[in-house]
């Protein structure tokens, strides 16, 4: 076990760090920017990625606007710093760009979030969490605050009560207070701003929903999961998620979370990693929560998230990224299509891991997008990558 906080916080230059130009660098460096824990790979053996190559550059699709496009296209025009291919557990494609290499670490923004999705089903399975039981039965502290109410499925699933703004492009908004929390937003630190990522939902008093009533994605629900994962294991998420996930995976390289002052490590959006081993991430899905011949995460667990319910899909339809999965939901901190088989993981500027269980494809995009959520290029990579895992 090696949980150690990997650097100091520094100025980022006015916190520009993860505005275009700079993101296309500081994507790479975020443990040279700020706090992290590290996930340690452990000293077992590498489970290696066998390659059998071949040229996916000129598979076409169609785009939003109805136009023909290729791969090559896409990934000229998407900001692509790194792409993967896995097809039946190989590799048939990779491509670095923009400095990246296949060590080296990428900011995954809210593709983090999946990982605490799947070790609340590892942890729900064997009964240490209840999920349908609310977040106040682990964390009474959470009494009287936005959160009364809410059950951890609700935080799961993006339906909870309370009233935070994730507005991308609005500095000023929740979501960036949140970061500043963990020194991504250097600018909006005062005296007021709370000084530990608990103490931020603490200060959460205002309902803007009925528990359970509408879809609406905010990455602050995923960390007050992760909070109430430490009270009722009383063990570091991180150590968890090392333990349980990353060490089963096998990994090639570590990897490392931003963390706050009290070392509480930011799984709504921190995590950072290299491609590879999201790719082995990614086969574990398309396997059912099975890799290497451990079941890492529960088959159940993943099936649910893929299925959906009527619910979650009806909720999912009406909220405002209807169009990012048409068809599709939200389940368990993970985005899903069920007619297709779909599952996947997605981080702001460009972040993916596709998998599609009917193929056995996954496909892995680091990007540094200029905009956090710029939905034609997420949609068009995600046609992209459909048109690649029904062709390979």
């Amino acid at each position: 076990m090696s949980l150690l906080i990997e650097g100091q916080a520094r100025a980022f230059h006015g916190g520009n760090w993860d505005y275009p130009p700079h993101n296309r660098a500081s994507f790479q460096q975020l443990q040279q920017l700020t706090p992290t824990v590290r996930l340690s790979r452990g000293s077992g053996p590498i489970i290696s990625l066998e390659q059998r190559l071949q040229n996916v550059s000129d598979i076409r699709y169609t785009n939003t606007k109805g136009q023909p496009r290729s791969v090559a296209q896409m990934l000229d025009e998407t900001y692509t710093d790194a792409f993967l291919v896995l097809k039946n557990s190989c590799v048939i494609t990779e491509e670095y760009r923009n400095g990246m290499r296949a060590d080296s670490h990428h900011l995954l923004n809210s593709v983090s979030k999946s990982f605490i999705g799947m070790l609340a089903g590892i942890l729900a399975v064997q009964g240490v969490i209840d999920p349908h039981k609310p977040l106040t039965h682990y964390l009474p502290e959470l009494e009287n605050t936005a959160f009364q109410g809410t059950s951890i499925q609700q935080a799961l699933d993006m339906t909870a009560a309370v009233k935070f703004d994730e507005n991308y492009s609005d500095r000023r908004t929740d979501f960036w207070q949140e970061a500043a929390v963990v020194g991504w937003r250097p600018e909006l630190v005062d005296q007021d701003l709370p000084k530990t990522l608990f103490d931020y939902v603490c200060a959460l008093t205002e309902q803007k929903q009925k528990n359970g009533e509408h879809f609406k994605y905010r990455t602050v629900l995923t960390n007050v999961v992760a909070m109430a994962i430490e009270r009722a294991t009383n063990q570091s998420v991180a150590q968890l998620i090392e333990e349980r996930i990353w060490q089963p995976l096998a990994p090639e390289q570590d990897a490392t979370v931003a963390v706050d002052a009290s070392g509480f490590p930011y799984f709504g959006a921190g995590m950072n990693a290299c491609a590879r081993d999201l790719a082995r991430f990614g086969q574990m899905l398309v396997q059912n929560g099975d890799y290497n011949g451990r079941q890492i995460v529960p088959a159940s667990w993943v099936e649910a998230s893929l299925r959906g319910d009527d619910t979650v899909k009806a909720l999912f339809a009406a909220g405002d990224y209807s169009g990012l999965i048409p068809g599709g939901h939200y389940r368990n901190q993970i985005w899903a299509n069920a007619d297709r088989k779909i599952l996947i993981c997605i981080g702001i500027n460009g972040q993916t891991i596709y998998v599609n269980q009917t193929t056995n494809v996954v496909v892995v995009k680091l990007s540094s997008h200029p905009t956090p959520a710029d939905v034609p290029l997420f949609q068009d990579t995600f046609a992209a990558m459909q048109a690649i895992t029904e062709a390979v």
